[in-house]
């Protein structure tokens, strides 16, 4: 079973909300959320709730201050985030990838296959942004910058016809995509 731990004070201290599964708003357990650990699988915590707002991915491991992970992120050019407000799980997927991503909303425009890692759309298939995509199967991460950099947007099975639409209004583009994959 998958499990995050989240923890009202940094280094693991105060009050703990134990999460095996999706949490729309994880205030509603804790008032603050400042340290997490995962102790299995993989999760993307966002820093609103129901799912919205900037996101980060989660693999097993300690977290022990969101307030300095948020700096550190910040330096590195990825979202800036100071405290988790929901959680998703991210099931692991075993088996082939595909998605299909497309230039522009509604699926306009250009369109691509993929069934691995791109590091940079504009490079392998002269796109300079993906407005939205259908994943056809496995789960996969979307990176504002290329060579997997700068803030992500996690996209599940599904048509998804305005990546905008999934939580990351401010995203400005997306540059690389990422599959999940023996990465929890």
């Amino acid at each position: 079973m998958n499990h995050d731990f989240s923890f009202s004070d940094k280094n693991f201290q105060g009050r703990s909300y134990e999460c095996s599964t999706d949490c729309s708003d994880i205030h509603m357990h804790l008032n603050l959320c400042n340290s997490c650990r995962v102790d299995n699988g993989c999760f993307v915590v966002y820093d609103c709730p129901n799912f919205m707002g900037n996101q980060v991915f989660l693999r097993r491991g300690e977290y022990p201050d969101f307030q300095r992970m948020g700096s550190m992120m910040g330096m590195m050019g990825m979202a800036m985030m100071d405290n988790i407000r929901s959680c998703r799980l991210i099931p692991m997927h075993r088996g082939q990838f595909r998605m299909r991503i497309y230039e522009k909303e509604n699926f306009g425009g250009q369109t691509h296959e993929l069934m691995d890692d791109c590091e940079s759309i504009q490079d392998r298939y002269f796109m300079s942004d993906c407005q939205s995509c259908n994943v056809l199967e496995g789960h996969w991460l979307m990176f504002e910058h290329p060579n997997f950099r700068g803030r992500m947007l996690y996209v599940r099975p599904g048509e998804h016809r305005n990546l905008r639409d999934l939580g990351m209004s401010n995203l400005t583009r997306i540059s690389s995509i990422r599959r999940i994959i023996d990465l929890c």
